[in-house]
């Protein structure tokens, strides 16, 4: 059995905004698979059923974000769920571009508290998890604001599409193709330019500066 957990937060203001991606993915599972999230437990609403022959329960933590862990932990001891092994958490991702996904078979919350929060009350840094792009946060913006922000209608196709992929990785992961799934659907980094070393930026001043020593020189043969 696999417990596979979209972290967001609940109530209607916070549907569709970035932080509540990973609630989108897994809707988009359920559909997929067939099962309605519609039963309330584990501080969640959760379903079960069957993804590809494969028994799955499909949570949503009701208890906000920042304290995911506590709805994951009850589910985990519930079911006796492996979670090295049979968790997969889908959460949002601030470093991967809107679309972009990243597969993680362990690894720390890099900052994501909902993952910091499960990481806490399991005791481990050894469970999945699908990292979906919601975008890095402008310079003018605060961060919660940003994550707590909707998408606009371009962005939110990318998302749809990202969400198909999402599912189509998961169900790779629980028939034991994770590294499959990672090679097929993990964003490569993007490089940044790198900033020019110092002895090239010395090499274009000497340059600019024997330029401009020279046209100075022709101006002043022109001149007599």
């Amino acid at each position: 059995m696999y417990l596979i957990v979209g972290l967001g937060n609940p109530s209607r203001e916070y549907q569709n905004t970035r932080h509540n991606i990973g609630f989108d993915a897994v809707d988009v599972l359920a559909d997929a698979a067939g099962i309605k999230i519609n039963n309330a437990k584990f501080k969640s609403l959760y379903g079960t059923g069957y993804l590809d022959s494969q028994k799955v329960v499909l949570l949503k933590p009701q208890t906000f974000m920042n304290l995911s862990g506590e709805a994951v932990r009850a589910a985990v001891d519930f079911y006796k769920i492996d979670v090295d092994e049979e968790l997969i958490v889908v959460c949002d991702d601030i470093n991967l571009s809107v679309g972009k996904l990243r597969i993680r078979e362990k690894g720390s919350a890099g900052g994501h508290n909902g993952l910091k929060n499960i990481i806490a009350h399991t005791g481990t840094e050894g469970f999945t998890r699908v990292k979906m792009g919601v975008g890095e946060k402008p310079a003018q913006w605060d961060l919660a604001d940003w994550v707590l922000g909707h998408f606009d209608s371009e962005d939110r196709k990318l998302v749809d599409e990202s969400c198909q992929n999402a599912v189509s990785a998961i169900r790779l992961m629980i028939a034991g193709e994770t590294d499959k799934a990672m090679n097929l659907y993990n964003a490569k980094k993007e490089k940044k330019p790198k900033p020019p070393r110092e002895d090239k930026k010395a090499e274009a001043a000497e340059k600019k500066e024997v330029s401009e020593e020279i046209a100075e020189i022709a101006e002043k043969k022109t001149e007599e």
